[in-house]
């Protein structure tokens, strides 16, 4: 059984201490980034730090970086994005995964454009009120693209600070504590570059497990350091299991070319190009339906999946449509050599493998 303290413990150092200790750390050790500016290097471009921040939600660092540089070298900054076709961005978003980010991307792209001149506002009042920016984007924006005193929280930030303060309150609960807790030590000047030397303790010293605490800099300020259990901080109640469903996915393959659609504008994958599938969804399985009548032949090989909500398990049919026949209601045919063009999602280029691999077509 864990064992708990009381809800928030006090540190005892006074706020300024832990963010002069901090800041001294990050100006030494900060990691360098595409979109970061470096201590003393002045404000990262607001463009790029919206473009991170969007695409780091709910994904690493280490996956962000080559996406970031193409979005960058082919949409320089929100005029261009604004003006960029839908399905171009949406392949070049494919593989990061949590889709309706790239849409939220393209939507606030155009009202910075359309409402604001191109120049993404400062404050968080009005960053909040753009698609797809929610309080821990608005608060990052404004402290790290201009300079804002804002209390920027994500999830290793949540796990500095509860360990800090010895947060035992389960999360989400928690949230409210640890954000009062984070603002009472973020300071004035340099909320930016503290709330990024928050981020980067997180990611690297205060890891989630087995943390560094001997070379931390903030060690002799921390609670849970002090009680030896930094570990068991933040706290979480246990999660629910993922509901498990099953479908199908259909390959029609004509040609040298593979039958692919668009998605629905709404709903899991919206406007996404891929494969035709047999209707499965978070909430219910496929019903085993394959999108027209013809000579089916079955893979042996099932490809497995994980999403948000649920984890879903696919069988593969496949087979040749006739080159003088029409396309399979709509969609278009695209080449096999270009296939990774296309910008398909993760779990439809998991099946694309899945069948040139089994050479079944």
């Amino acid at each position: 059984m864990p064992f708990y303290m009381p809800a928030v413990q006090q540190t005892d150092q006074n706020s300024g201490d832990i963010a002069e200790r901090l800041l001294a750390h990050y100006d030494v050790h900060a990691r360098t980034l595409p979109w970061r500016k470096l201590p003393g290097q002045g404000f990262a471009d607001p463009y790029h730090v919206w473009l991170s921040e969007i695409m780091l939600q709910q994904t690493t660092v280490a996956a962000v970086g080559a996406y970031f540089r193409t979005f960058t070298q082919t949409w320089p900054n929100f005029s261009a994005l604004a003006a960029a076709d839908d399905a171009d961005v949406m392949a070049a978003w494919a593989g990061l995964g949590y889709y309706a980010r790239a849409r939220n991307l393209l939507k606030c792209a155009r009202v910075v454009v359309s409402e604001y001149q191109g120049q993404l506002p400062s404050y968080e009042a009005d960053l909040l009120k753009l698609p797809g920016i929610g309080p821990y984007t608005a608060a990052a924006i404004a402290a790290i693209a201009f300079g804002r005193r804002a209390v920027v929280v994500d999830a290793n930030v949540e796990r500095v600070v509860s360990r800090l303060f010895a947060i035992s309150t389960p999360l989400p609960q928690a949230k409210p504590d640890i954000r009062a807790a984070t603002d009472s030590i973020t300071p004035d000047l340099r909320a930016g570059d503290f709330a990024q030397a928050m981020m980067d303790l997180g990611a690297g010293i205060c890891s989630v497990r087995s943390p560094s605490c001997l070379i931390c800099p903030i060690q002799s300020a921390c609670a849970a350091f002090r009680a030896g259990n930094p570990e068991i901080y933040p706290a979480k109640l246990p999660k629910s299991p993922k509901p498990q469903r099953v479908g199908h996915v259909y390959w029609i393959e004509r040609d040298g070319h593979v039958w692919l659609l668009r998605r629905d504008d709404r709903g899991l994958l919206a406007s996404m190009r891929a494969l035709p599938d047999d209707g499965w969804t978070a909430r219910i399985d496929g019903d085993a339906i394959p999108p027209a009548a013809a000579n089916w032949q079955n893979l042996s090989v099932q490809v497995a999946h994980i999403f948000t909500h649920f984890s879903l398990t696919v069988n593969i049919a496949v087979t040749s449509w006739p080159a003088d026949a029409d396309g399979p209601g709509e969609g278009e045919w695209w080449p096999l050599k270009s296939l990774d063009n296309a910008g398909l999602p993760t779990l439809f280029r998991k099946v694309s493998e899945a069948v040139l691999n089994a050479g079944e077509r």
